[in-house]
């Protein structure tokens, strides 16, 4: 079964929910994506540039504040799992005791 639902819709058929879910994802990444470049650009990188290259120095300070930006996203992203499974836990018993 294919991502965009061709797996189970009649051949040529592009699923619209899926369609939806793909693009507002990758609306997401972009938006991540940019927001790294622009934070460890600004931190890392002075804006008169003297080089075509990154020295050592701009290297391993963006080498650190894209790791540091992964592990920052990645626990902001489990603490809001756990929020909301616990916000749901929460309501369930509340609609349980009905």
């Amino acid at each position: 079964m294919s991502f965009l639902g061709r797996g189970s819709s009649p051949a040529g058929s592009v699923n619209p929910e899926r369609m939806e879910v793909a693009m507002q994802e990758l609306d997401m990444i972009t938006d991540v994506f940019n927001r790294l470049v622009s934070s460890c650009h600004s931190k890392c990188i002075n804006s008169r540039y003297a080089e075509g290259d990154l020295n050592k120095g701009e290297s391993v300070c963006i080498d650190r504040c894209v790791a540091k930006f992964f592990e920052v996203n990645k626990k902001v992203g489990e603490k809001l799992q756990a929020m909301g499974a616990g916000a749901q836990a929460s309501s369930q018993s509340a609609f349980g005791s009905l």
